[in-house]
């Protein structure tokens, strides 16, 4: 038997959250509803079926979680992005562009070969600073990045616009209007 949800109703916005004015798009409710996850899940992998997909890299932290089912279902390898100083073997770094300044991500040396082709996925994509950020890291050791995938899209933010001017795809499945 299969079910079907509108998934922008199982995720939880937060009013002021972090700051005043700003609505926190929580996906942890959309995790722990197995029909949501796993549809989300589903609609993620459909495009990707077939492409030969060598590795899936997730931002930290829920991109975690969403690219370790990704990789999963599409027997592909998975390659965590991590905030810098959290990875134990030599790495790669790139800074990139937060809303009040900016940050640095990493990730192993040796987590793609060159001409492996890469699915890039977080939870969410709102002004693309930390998406950018990683599609610049994985060019570094040669990523073929397919496109890049989120469950949330804050199309006002401009992150989307953002990713395919440097000439990435972008897919996602819910859209949320302001902040």
């Amino acid at each position: 038997m299969s079910f079907k949800t509108d998934l922008a109703l199982s995720i939880r916005s937060i009013p002021d959250y972090p700051k005043p004015g700003i609505i926190f798009r929580d996906i942890t409710t959309l995790l722990g509803d197995a029909i949501a996850f796993r549809q989300a899940v589903d609609e993620l992998v459909k495009p990707y079926v077939g492409l030969g997909v060598d590795k899936i890299a997730g931002i930290e932290a829920r991109g975690f979680i969403l690219g370790g089912a990704l990789a999963h279902q599409l027997s592909a390898g998975f390659v965590p992005i991590r905030k810098k100083g959290k990875l134990p073997h030599e790495t790669v770094r790139m800074a990139y562009s937060l809303e009040y300044g900016t940050d640095e991500m990493e990730m192993h040396v040796d987590a793609l070969k060159p001409g492996e082709k890469v699915i890039l996925t977080d939870d969410l994509i709102a002004t693309g600073g930390t998406a950018e950020g990683a599609v610049r890291l994985l060019r570094q050791l040669g990523a073929e990045i397919v496109s890049a995938c989120f469950v949330i899209d804050l199309p006002d933010l401009g992150g989307r616009k953002k990713l395919e001017a440097l000439g990435v795809e972008v897919r996602t499945l819910v859209e949320f209007a302001g902040h």
